[in-house]
Order: C-alpha cells, then sequence, then structure tokens
C-alpha cells in the first residue's frame, strides 16, 4: 500500500452508492464493508497499480487503460 494510503482515512467511495448497489443486487450491507478499511485498501492498490503502470510508460496522465 502506499505511504499515503496510511494518512487517508476518508473513504475513497460514496457509502450510499455502495449501499445502493448491493440492496439493487438484493442483498444486505454490514457495516464492515461501509466503515473498513478493507474496501479503501482495494481501492487504493488498484489505484496504485495504475499510477505504476501509467508511470511506467513516461504519463502522468492515469488512463482507464491503467486500470
Amino acid at each position: 500500500m502506499s505511504k499515503l494510503a496510511k494518512k487517508v482515512v476518508e473513504p475513497l467511495y460514496v457509502k450510499s452508492k455502495i449501499r445502493e448497489y448491493i440492496k439493487a443486487h438484493e442483498c444486505n450491507t454490514s457495516s464492515g464493508v461501509l466503515d473498513g478499511e478493507t474496501l479503501n485498501g482495494i481501492i487504493m492498490s488498484i489505484l496504485d497499480k495504475a499510477i505504476a503502470r501509467a508511470k511506467g510508460n513516461n504519463r502522468k496522465t492515469v488512463k482507464a487503460r491503467d486500470l
């Protein structure tokens, strides 16, 4: 995980949208999904890999193809 990941405590996602998405699939959402560090960590990991790929291609712009 990146150095920034350890400092960030705010979620990088919209909790209500996560709830809506899960509910649309006829499931309930546990508080651990929304308030835990797991989802945020997964998102940051994906973004860190995309950033590394962009830099590896000598770009400062992270594009959809980097994800």
